[in-house]
């Protein structure tokens, strides 16, 4: 019996290859970045032909590093950017514009107009989401309606459309597979959380024919097969989940009240409420944290826009490191009289304040601030706005936390930061712990896939492997933290207001 996973991790900025083995450890890992499109301000664009190249080639060449051929691997997982939009022609399998990735904003004025035109409340009912060029209908509305001939060819069914899992299963199976899982359908803005379906009314308010949709599966199951010209020999497709739930999953928050937080581009908190959909009053959203045997289990989730994008900023856009690795060095020797705070709203504000109009600002320089206040400013944001989320979070549970909150489970670049991670701790007042394995969403993907093709156990067998690498406890005094994240708040009012 083949005793192998083999993972696609299909990021925003890098696509990771990674075999993991019959005890649920990686093996080997093979990543690549792939370039990014930013055509105008506030657009920003991949080539789907970049990201299935990328796919192809760490993947075939993981197999060889690990030593396997197709005929050892059990079944292949996805993970995957969400909400980004691939359209496709179903005749040459050819996307017919670059992806529109999730942190694109182009459609803000789109979003504005339907909410007031009273669409608001209908859509979040149903989808749990906000109306936000963050999700992807309005993204695929703006390609039929721009591309030449899209919305025709639409009609005649000749295009398909998916987030970056469906169309990656199209090109593994070579056509034989258009579907998606529950997770990344409910990113869409298309598709009923609750009845587990897409939505004709969702889909006659942004105009959108019901034939360019995948299929809707488990996240654990039947996904199709990748062809032997992609790896040799044929590999059954067994799990897909959003990058974020397969964290959730790989964190082995399983029950609800467990809270993991991913520090990728983005910071994505997710807290698992199980079989009820809770609804947002503090402006998070509602989500499906995985689907298993037709059942749905929810999350409320709590997305930031920008976290390590902050640290990419400082070393390419402005030059002030050579390496991520160096803000941690750098905050730690800043000068703590002065208290400078960014907010690093480069393409808008996510959750709660949803504000795609805000843009980044740094407050409270000096003369003698250096670039160690500047990375120490970066890093600390990421603390600051995990707060926002969890209070949001609190607030919508109705929960008497009291200093006493649920530990954070942290994954993603920028938990291997102690510094980072100790700031988290402190400015949350409470307990981050971090997994001895950090390729959670990775992980997550392999559980799925191997849980489904009879490898790896149930989910409560596999919870008790999870293992902490490091806890990082509260130290800061309450008075401290008071006052810094009270500098947070005034910065933040600034972002936030328009001209």
């Amino acid at each position: 019996m083949p005793r192998h996973i083999l993972v696609i991790d299909q990021g925003t900025t890098s696509t990771r290859s990674i075999v993991f083995d019959a005890a649920v450890a990686p093996v080997a890992t093979v990543q690549q970045e792939f370039n990014q499109i930013y055509p105008r301000p506030g657009w920003v664009e991949h080539d789907p032909e970049d990201i299935w190249t990328s796919v192809l080639a760490t993947a075939r060449r993981v197999l060889a590093d690990a030593g396997l051929t197709a005929t050892d691997v059990a079944a292949l997982g996805i993970t995957n950017q969400r909400e980004t939009v691939v359209v496709w022609d179903r005749r040459t399998g050819r996307a017919i514009h670059n992806a529109i990735v999730w942190q694109d904003r182009r459609t803000a004025d789109l979003c504005e107009r339907l909410e007031q035109a009273g669409h608001g409340d209908m859509v979040a009912a149903r989808t749990g989401l906000r109306l936000d060029p963050y999700f992807s209908a309005t993204k695929i509305a703006w390609l039929l309606d721009t591309v030449d001939g899209a919305r025709a060819a639409a009609e005649a069914g000749h295009l398909a459309f998916g987030t970056v899992d469906s169309f990656l299963l199209w090109r593994l199976t070579e056509g034989a597979a258009h579907a998606t899982d529950a997770t990344n359908a409910s990113r869409t803005l298309l598709f009923d959380i609750h009845r587990g379906a897409w939505d004709d009314e969702l889909l006659a308010l942004f105009d959108i024919p019901r034939a360019m949709l995948p299929e809707v599966r488990d996240s654990a199951g039947t996904f199709g097969t990748a062809t032997a010209a992609q790896f040799g020999g044929p590999i059954a497709i067994r799990g897909v989940a959003g990058d974020q739930q397969a964290a959730l999953i790989g964190q082995a928050c399983f029950h609800p009240g467990m809270v993991k937080s991913t520090y990728g581009t983005g910071c994505f908190a997710l807290l698992n409420t199980g079989r009820q959909a809770i609804v947002s009053r503090h402006r998070l959203v509602t989500t499906i944290a995985y689907q298993f045997d037709g059942q749905r289990t929810y999350a409320l989730e709590g997305s930031i826009f920008v976290a390590g994008a902050a640290v990419q900023w400082l070393r390419d856009g402005i030059g002030l490191i050579a390496s991520a690795a160096e803000t941690g060095a750098l905050a730690a020797e800043a000068d703590p009289g002065q208290d400078v705070y960014m907010v690093p709203a480069f393409v808008g504000l996510g959750a709660p304040h949803w504000d795609s109009e805000a843009r980044a600002l740094l407050t409270g320089m000096t003369r003698g601030t250096t670039r160690k206040e500047l990375a120490r400013a970066v890093l600390e944001c990421v603390g600051y706005q995990t707060k926002d989320l969890l209070d949001a979070m609190q607030a919508d549970l109705g929960a008497d936390w009291s200093g006493t909150r649920p530990v954070i489970r942290v994954d993603g670049g920028m938990s291997a930061s102690d510094w980072t991670m100790q700031f988290l701790a402190d400015i949350l007042a409470a307990p981050v712990d971090r997994p001895t394995c950090l390729e959670t969403t990775a992980l997550g993907a392999a559980y799925l896939a191997g849980m489904a093709a009879g490898l790896y156990p149930d989910a409560d067998t596999f919870a008790a492997t999870w293992s902490g690498e490091r806890r990082f406890a509260p130290m800061m005094a309450a008075p401290e933290r008071d006052r810094k994240y009270r500098g947070w708040r005034d910065a933040m009012a600034r972002a936030l207001l328009r001209p």
